[in-house]
């Protein structure tokens, strides 16, 4: 950890003694800037595990307010360092900064992949589509808890054109709305990739339960809204989108099944984009794929 002294120890600790008596905004300016460091460390080492669209900036900027309030709440006269104390306070203010720009609650996105991760799973083990009643099981809730985790989950399925997906070489650098208006740019390797995702998306697709191909058939091959399904069908518009949000976390399950098993045999695993909900030119390959229902 690269530090910026400001400050000798005999200095800082009577600085420490000063503003703990006096409170005085001028003394705590001179501890922030000797503890900048700390946030400098923190915001780096966050920054390897956040989307690219997060800028490092921006966490500095809240690991600040974290370092601020760790200042105006530490008590020298306790047995603890402060740095240990401040590193704990400024990565809670980074994190709390990080959920308030995702606008589905954290208990939803766990519970979205908890349920991806058991159809992935447990359809490996049958060898066919797990039905609501085995993943209720093997989640230990009752079919009526998980078909509500189901409907708490529809609100997440939303993808904003302005996050990133993996590109052909493992990176998180090209944005959605970038794939949706490029016209080529394609590397060599995407037709083969594109081909082995459309396998393996054909595969998923034919052992869908009944209605949930039939819903995925006529949501993206038929074009039809989630309310002119459900008058075809005759459930109500909120059934359909829990089948279809059914749907997508067995295929995505599915995937990231497909995926592990050929990253295991991999010496050094690289990120894969099928750690992420489906892109654009998935759902393309989709519809593509969906000629009957």
């Amino acid at each position: 950890m690269e530090r910026i002294k400001t400050a000798d120890p005999d200095t800082l600790e009577q600085l420490w003694s000063d503003y703990c008596r006096t409170k005085s905004p001028r003394l705590r300016d001179q501890l922030i800037e000797n503890y900048l460091y700390l946030v400098r460390y923190v915001a780096g080492k966050m920054a390897l595990s956040v989307p690219p669209s997060v800028e490092i900036d921006d966490l500095v900027s809240a690991g600040v307010v974290g370092l601020i309030d760790a200042i105006g709440k530490y008590d020298p006269s306790r047995d603890t360092k402060f740095e240990t104390y401040a590193v704990s306070r400024i990565r809670g203010a980074i994190v709390d900064d990080l959920r308030s720009l995702d606008w589905v609650p954290r208990s939803v996105r766990r519970k979205a992949r908890m349920i991806e991760d058991a159809y992935g799973q447990l359809e490996t083990e049958l060898g066919r589509a797990a039905t609501d009643e085995e993943i209720s099981h093997r989640l230990n809730m009752s079919v009526s808890e998980f078909r509500a985790a189901v409907e708490e989950i529809v609100s997440a399925g939303l993808l904003s054109l302005d996050d990133f997906v993996g590109n052909p070489d493992g990176e998180r650098t090209t944005r959605i709305i970038d794939l949706v208006c490029s016209k080529d740019g394609d590397s060599p390797s995407a037709p083969i990739e594109q081909e082995e995702m459309r396998q393996i998306l054909a595969e998923a697709i034919i052992n869908l339960p009944d209605k949930e191909r039939t819903v995925v058939a006529l949501y993206y091959y038929e074009d039809m809204t989630l309310k002119e399904i459900g008058r075809t069908l005759g459930v109500s518009e909120s059934r359909v989108s829990q089948i279809h949000t059914k749907a997508m976390l067995r295929l995505r399950g599915r995937l990231r099944a497909v995926s592990d098993s050929l990253l295991s045999a991999i010496t050094e695993p690289v990120g894969s984009s099928l750690d992420t909900p489906a892109t654009v030119s998935d759902e393309r390959i989709a519809r593509e794929l969906v000629t009957t229902h």
